[in-house]
């Protein structure tokens, strides 16, 4: 299954909080996360995301490796509906992302999405 033309992709660009408790936060919630990010890319609806880290974390061992935030692209109908996802989501609802920075936006990709898993 191909990504659907009709629908129109937004990316989701979500720093992370900075305090001291942050990191903490979002290991606590990470697995719920995962769980529903398998269920929105099995549904076509998120087609591409993940963690970004500090530079320093390229060479780090797994559990050394520091989280900035989160950048994920979605199709949906509109911007809202990918809006009301990204509010749904453990990291939102549970302060990890910070909600003043987290930006939503269309986008116009120059290269393909992966397909949507089948």
């Amino acid at each position: 299954m191909s990504s659907t033309p009709s629908l129109s992709k937004f990316v989701v660009w979500a720093p992370d909080y900075a305090d001291e408790g942050a990191l903490q936060r979002r290991l606590a919630v990470r697995p719920a996360h995962l769980e529903n990010i398998k269920k929105l890319v099995s549904q076509g609806i998120l087609r591409l995301g993940g963690g970004f880290m500090t530079p320093e974390s390229v060479d780090a061992a797994a559990g050394d490796k520091k989280f900035l935030g989160s950048c994920i692209i979605y199709e949906g109908e509109n911007i809202d509906v990918v809006r009301k996802l990204v509010e749904e989501d453990v990291y939102y609802k549970n302060d990890v992302w910070d909600k003043e920075k987290l930006v939503v936006l269309p986008i116009a990709l120059a290269t393909a999405l992966p397909p949507v898993p089948s």
